[in-house]
């Protein structure tokens, strides 16, 4: 499986400076219209897997008639019968129509003693889709992603897609809103905080062509910004700081989501925001910053409970982490397939646990030890706030400045200890060598004295002897 990370930043601000003004008051909902083409994941999957994947879906063991739906191939070429359920541009002459038509009970589609119906506007689409070609889309979070032509020639991109929409539902843009409500939507929106009465006086008070964009520009700046920004990247991340199981006692995972506001308040691309989220400590020469980053996958449950089995655990563990990187990264509810292959989206049980090999390669289990309700499960780290960490930069200079004033002072005790012993015993006494004018021996042997002093026995060798 080969993951491509588009080179986008995580958020665009030439685009927001030019925000449309005016938006209507509805949400724009995805649709066909006369004037394009039908889409297969927007207009047909849905109904098809509404009404007819159940039995003639993804599940082997749950299909009927051996005929699958789901995918081109199969669908064109049909199921036992081998006659072609789909046929190209011919809807009426397409056994799955002709199915849906049908007044024979035994032969209708889907089985009205299901409870389920095709509504007439349904059956349309699906005729219309079918004389279109019957085309087929892969999954969308693997379709490549590119940039429409822009309709109409409204003052930015964002009004144009929104005119050409509303001109399709017969309407037109809302009046121009007066000033004091626009910044409160365009604060709201972008910092998630309300204006303050100096900064709303100050709009209303600039007259200028840009002061909008000014205004824009200012929020953009707002170290709130990044918190607004972060607010649906923690959701994803699952990011609390509790345990989120049993008593659901804290634990401290701050570091980690300032990491994230900080990324969006600098324009992080987003090819790094992954990067170091996911492996930042195998980067060469990783920084303290892109250690933080993979907290990402630190924010699972863990467990205090009395009755815990470990490894039980250290495995719910592996896998909260690869349903929440497939969830967050690859747009999958990858889950699915920790007990089958995947019903909808295009992941085997197989492909799970190739991605559960990934995370089940480090020691942390999930599960607490020691006192539950205030510390994380080990491997961690601790960081001061910029506070403690000058604090402790002073305590530290003072350290080393103490330990230089010692290291001076024992200098200045052992010279002065050397020159007191000097000035009570005076000069140590100097070696001086015996010189030997006889030797002999209790016990007989013969002793020979050479001129460095060494003595040598030789001749009668009793067990002891003594020297005189």
């Amino acid at each position: 499986m080969k993951l491509h990370f588009p080179q986008f930043r995580v958020h665009g601000k030439s685009m927001l400076r030019k925000a449309c003004s005016a938006l209507p008051a509805f949400l724009l909902a995805a649709g066909a219209y006369a004037d394009e083409r039908l889409q297969f994941n927007r207009d047909i999957r849905p109904i098809l897997s509404d009404m007819c994947f159940q039995c003639h879906g993804p599940d082997n063991d749950k299909r009927k008639g051996g005929y699958r739906l789901d995918v081109r191939e199969a669908a064109l070429k049909g199921g036992k019968s081998e006659v072609p359920g789909l046929i190209p541009g011919k809807a009426s002459e397409s056994e799955v129509i002709k199915r849906i038509l049908t007044d024979d009970e035994e032969e209708h589609m889907p089985p009205k003693k299901g409870g389920k119906h095709l509504k007439p506007d349904q059956i349309a689409t699906l005729k219309r889709w079918i004389n279109e070609g019957a085309a087929y889309e892969g999954h969308w979070a693997f379709a490549k992603v590119s940039r429409p032509p822009i309709p109409g020639k409204s003052s930015n991109p964002i009004d144009s897609f929104i005119e050409a929409r509303l001109g399709r539902e017969g309407l037109k843009f809302s009046s121009q809103a007066e000033k004091g409500p626009l910044l409160r939507r365009v604060s709201l929106d972008l910092t998630g905080l309300p204006p303050s009465l100096a900064e709303l006086d100050s709009f209303l008070n600039d007259n200028a062509p840009d002061a909008y964009e000014k205004v824009v520009d200012r929020l953009l700046s707002s170290p709130h910004y990044g918190e607004k920004m972060a607010v649906q990247w923690l959701d994803f991340a699952r990011y609390a700081d509790s345990n989120g199981f049993q008593s659901d006692g804290s634990r401290k995972m701050s570091v980690w989501r300032d990491w994230v506001i900080r990324a969006f308040n600098k324009n992080l691309p987003f090819d790094r925001f992954t990067i170091e989220q996911l492996a930042g400590d195998l980067l060469p020469n990783a920084t303290e910053e892109q250690i933080v980053a993979t907290g990402f996958n630190r924010n699972h449950r863990l467990n205090g409970e009395g009755g815990r089995i470990e490894a039980e655990w250290f495995a719910e563990t592996v896998i909260d982490r690869v349903e929440t990187t497939g969830a967050t990264w690859l747009a999958l509810t990858v889950g699915c397939a920790r007990c089958h292959d995947h019903k909808f989206d295009p992941l085997t049980q197989k492909e799970f646990y190739q991605l559960f090999a990934f995370f089940n390669s480090i020691e942390e289990t999930g599960v607490l030890g020691g006192d539950q309700f205030t510390v994380n499960t080990a491997p961690y780290l601790t960081f001061p706030t910029p506070e403690q960490a000058a604090k402790l930069a002073s305590l530290e200079k003072n350290v080393e400045l103490a330990k230089a004033a010692l290291k001076e002072a024992e200098a200045k005790d052992t010279f002065a200890e050397k020159k007191r012993e000097k000035e009570i015993l005076g000069e140590p006494p100097k070696w001086q060598v015996l010189q030997i004018s006889e030797l002999k021996s209790s016990n007989g042997a013969t002793l020979t004295a050479e001129a460095d002093g060494v003595i040598f026995s030789s001749g009668n060798q009793p067990p002891r002897t003594s020297i005189f």
